[in-house]
Parts: structure tokens; sequence; C-alpha cells
């Protein structure tokens, strides 16, 4: 007798995924939920799942590779992750998904909005095909808030000053969300600073380009007031354009970043 094809939905702390799973759990009852777990999260990460768990009385597989991130930065001879070289994504996220599907056939459901221009993760493994409700059905970010407010779960805490979910030392993140993870968690920013500093051959790996994090946050104030006038100047445009202020910050804001990681950020 075969296998029942598996039904998988990747939940990564951020709100479209969230979404996602608030608008599945009913349809596909036998729905199989994770969280790949890189045990380099923010506190507020798990808390969001906690609530997921708590208000759609779904049970979420947290995954987590064999071997940890410092394991895999050792390998890497000290290499940081960056957006040219994702080995974190590859080492910590696909691979240990990979390996809870294994063989099966599986149905991976992909929280990718119907208003965004990426395409996502797409496993080259031939047994797991991706769907994306939200672009099928032109849920958009409007639609996705909507659908969180209104099951009671809401948005994830950190997004008052952080724009994506992920490791606390992204390399995606903007330098003003550098300076607000040094205010929001001193501790955390620490850590991402020590990681940079650990090479004793001369090598230099920085989480952004051209500067180290003590530089950065040597430079707080134009910083914040380099982000301030970038806000100012996407109001501005939404006015003029009459475009929706979401569609005018993501073109405004992410001039210093390419689109993050599906496999983290959805």
């Amino acid at each position: 007798m075969a296998k029942e094809v598996r039904h998988i939905l990747g939940l990564s702390g951020g709100k479209d995924s969230a979404a996602l799973a608030v608008l599945m759990h009913k349809r596909v009852p036998q729905m199989e939920y994770f969280f790949c777990d890189t045990h380099k999260e923010l506190d507020e990460t798990y808390e969001y799942l906690d609530r997921l768990k708590a208000r759609l009385g779904i049970r979420i597989e947290y995954l987590s590779s064999e071997r940890g991130f410092d394991h895999w930065l050792d390998v890497y001879g000290g290499l940081l992750p960056s957006p040219r070289m994702r080995w974190c994504t590859n080492k910590l996220k696909i691979a240990p998904l990979e390996a809870f599907v294994g063989d099966d056939e599986a149905v991976s459901y992909v929280g990718i909005r119907a208003d965004e221009r990426r395409s996502g993760y797409i496993s080259t493994k031939p047994n797991i095909s991706p769907v994306f409700p939200f672009k099928e059905e032109g849920y958009d970010l409007a639609a996705v808030k909507r659908l969180l407010e209104e099951s009671g779960i809401g948005m994830p805490s950190y997004y008052q000053w952080r724009s994506r979910s992920g490791c606390f030392f992204c390399f995606y993140q903007k330098k003003v969300e550098w300076v607000r993870l040094a205010t929001e968690h001193p501790d955390l920013f620490a850590r991402a600073v020590a990681y940079e500093q650990a090479h004793r051959d001369g090598r230099t790996y920085t989480w952004t380009q051209g500067e180290t994090l003590l530089e950065l946050i040597g430079r707080r104030d134009e910083i914040i007031i380099e982000n301030e006038r970038a806000e100012a100047r996407a109001l501005k445009v939404r006015d003029q354009a009459n475009a929706p202020l979401a569609q005018v910050l993501a073109a405004t804001l992410d001039e210093e970043e390419e689109f993050g990681c599906i496999a983290c950020h959805v």
C-alpha cells in the first residue's frame, strides 16, 4: 500500500508563514508544521511560535542540524555567512528539512504573498512539491495582517524594531536594525561582535559589507538619521504615487540589501 502524501508547512517565526498556518490549519487537518531551529533565534521568535501553538491547537516539530552553527562556522574556516555564501541556510535550514521529509512524497506550503516578487526555496528533491496558496488566492500584506489580527495571534513583537525573522545576527538586517539590536538585546549584539573578532590569523570577516559592527555602532546617530530620512522619502513617494505604503517602503528602505532568504524569513 502506497504511503499517503505528506503535507508540510514551515514556520519561520515571521508573519507570513504564521498567517498561512492560520489559513490552512482547518483546510488541511493532517498538516505537519515545522520550525528549523538554528538555536541562534530571538526569544521573541520562540514566544511567537508558542502563541501559534496555543491559538491554533497545532503541534510544531522543531528541526535542528546534528551539528550547530558554531561547528559549521569552524568547518568553513571562520567565514561568516553572507548573501554570497549562505552556508547557514543550507546546513541549518534546508538539510534538516530534507532529512525530516526523507524520501516521502510531500507537498510544501510556502507563505509567499501575491504582492511579493520573490519565488522562494524550491527543493532539489523531486519528492517535495511547493505550493503557494497566498499567490494563488491573491493574499497581499494587508490580507496577511488581517488574518493574524482576526485570529487573535497578531504580529510578532520583534516587528516593533526589526523587519524580519531569522537569527539575531542575520546578515540581511538593515544597518538601523543592527543599531536597534544593540538597544533591544545588547547581549546578542555583543555575541555578534564576538563572532567578528574570533579570528587570530589576520583574516577579517564582518556581518555587514565594508565595516565591523563596532564601526557601525559608532555611526549610530548617523544611521538613525539616514533611516528617518529614508522613511520620510517613502511617505512622500507614497503620497505622490498613491501606492501602498508597504510597496513604497520595500522599494525605498531596502536599498542596502537583497531579498532575504525565503527559508528563514517568510
